[in-house]
């Protein structure tokens, strides 16, 4: 979804996508039960200290907001992201959909995402610049320092795996894109003509068959990465922005 979102394809067929992609997380957690042991299922499936989970969780989440799929598909995406009352910000954002989702005392990854709940849990008179703030914001933090782990792991890499993908050795680059905070826009309504045409804002998401918000590209994109994502002619690929802040 976000490679062909990436290249300019229409928002309205993306959400066709969500079927087979729940048919798999689901089956692929069945097989996992005869790989994995309940330990291991727990800490491949938790949101504290598993940032690429947590974040991969959030952008479904927020693409299932944007898209507005089904309930059916929702109640199944919902069993799948599972960890309720895990973290104060996305079960937020869950909440807003499912009423009465229990709600997390803590932020699992205050960095970046503090910025997101404080423009949340603003005044209404500041919440724009604050999710900009955030926006601005979200693809450096995520760069976080390795640290130690334990017995059995050397180091634990704080960051997202797909962080340098736009590299030249970086594999299948397929955007930069700050999902969680269209995510918050969905559902909270903040207003978000601050973050449009932003480099990692894909404010596309909820606004589809109209122009690009990203008209023209403002900053480098690496040639290597522009490379992985231009497969097709498909009309707009280039209206949006691909490359990294």
């Amino acid at each position: 979804m976000l490679y062909k979102y990436s290249r300019g394809d229409e928002i309205s067929e993306l959400a066709q996508y969500f079927p087979p992609l729940l048919d798999a997380w689901e089956e692929s957690v069945l097989l996992g039960k005869d790989v994995f042991s309940p330990e291991q299922q727990n800490r491949r499936r938790a949101w504290k200290g598993n940032l690429d989970h947590y974040v991969v969780c959030f952008w479904l989440v927020g693409l299932a907001l944007a898209l507005e799929i089904p309930d059916a598909q929702w109640e199944r995406l919902l069993v799948l992201v599972d960890n309720e009352g895990e973290d104060k910000l996305l079960d937020s954002i869950i909440e807003r959909r499912q009423p009465g989702r229990k709600i997390g005392d803590t932020l699992c990854h205050p960095r970046p995402y503090r910025r997101l709940l404080k423009a949340i849990e603003a005044p209404h008179d500041s919440q724009a610049q604050l999710l900009a703030d955030f926006v601005n914001n979200w693809y450096a933090e995520l760069d976080r320092p390795s640290r130690k782990g334990n017995a059995s792991t050397s180091v634990i890499y704080e960051r997202p795996y797909w962080y340098k993908f736009h590299d030249p050795m970086g594999g299948a680059y397929f955007g930069f894109w700050c999902i969680e905070a269209v995510a918050a826009v969905k559902v909270v309504g903040i207003d978000d003509g601050q973050c449009l045409g932003l480099p990692n804002y894909p404010g596309d998401l909820l606004r589809p068959g109209e122009l690009s918000t990203h008209s023209q590209p403002d900053a480098e994109i690496p040639a290597e990465a522009a490379e992985q994502v231009r497969s097709s002619t498909s009309k707009g690929w280039f209206s949006r922005l691909l490359g990294r802040k």
